[in-house]
């Protein structure tokens, strides 16, 4: 069984944070830390920052920016994936914090199977940067490698930088599925403009790669507004 992902939580909202730490360990996926401040963020990184494997980092927080958090942590050479947790007016800083090394961001008030599937993809990237190896239909899936390579016959299919995104982030959702505007945030970045005609595009292309019969899916499925990877 694989042990839960620890998760640090820094929001200045008590009320907030708790409620995170709890959802978040619900279904045993996770547990989580919470800090209040960045001064009390930094001290539980500087005691043992690698035990983390994500932080969520609120914009607001009481005694700095969260900009020049992240950058100041990107610059001591932590690699832990960061999620921005933004308020609907703070877009401009959102964009500061991404470009400063935050991994992404969600909007508050926060649905909390957009929040899981944004841990569970930068997680897994993260763990792909390791040289990890997953598992889809067929294929061994190796990300940072853009390859997929079927056990049987030994086939190889390269991706590209946007397939391998795309089905890195629905292997992160664990079989459920993911909205074309999630995907669109997620493959294409925050506040995107590219429509969702650009994701079907890539959606067809990739099935005609991965699918024995790419006009019956098996692998890649629509479902509920989004797709989803059919587990196992």
């Amino acid at each position: 069984m694989t042990p839960p992902h620890p998760v640090l939580i820094v929001d200045g909202n008590d009320r907030l944070r708790t409620s995170l730490a709890e959802q978040l360990a619900f279904g045993g996926e996770f547990t989580a830390t919470g800090a209040a401040s960045i001064a009390a963020a930094d001290a539980l990184i500087r005691a043992d920052g690698n035990r983390f494997a994500a932080m969520l980092l609120d914009l607001g927080l009481p005694d700095g920016s969260a900009r020049e958090f992240c950058a100041k942590l990107r610059r001591s050479g932590l690699r832990m994936p960061i999620i921005v947790l933004a308020g609907a007016a703070g877009e401009a800083e959102v964009l500061r914090c991404l470009d400063a090394g935050a991994n992404d961001a969600i909007t508050k008030p926060l649905r909390m199977q957009d929040l899981i599937g944004k841990l569970r993809a930068q997680i897994a990237r993260a763990a792909d940067g390791e040289g990890g190896v997953c598992t889809i239909g067929p294929y061994e899936f190796r990300p940072a490698a853009k390859l997929l390579q079927e056990g049987r016959r030994g086939r190889k299919i390269r991706l590209t930088e946007k397939e391998t995104a795309i089905l890195t982030f629905l292997l992160g959702a664990g079989g459920q599925p993911v909205s074309r505007e999630i995907l669109l945030s997620e493959v294409w970045g925050y506040n995107s403009k590219v429509t969702t005609h650009t994701l079907e595009t890539h959606i067809y292309r990739l099935r005609q790669k991965i699918e024995p019969n790419p006009a019956e899916a098996r692998i890649l499925l629509t479902d509920a507004g989004g797709y989803r990877l059919e587990a196992g």
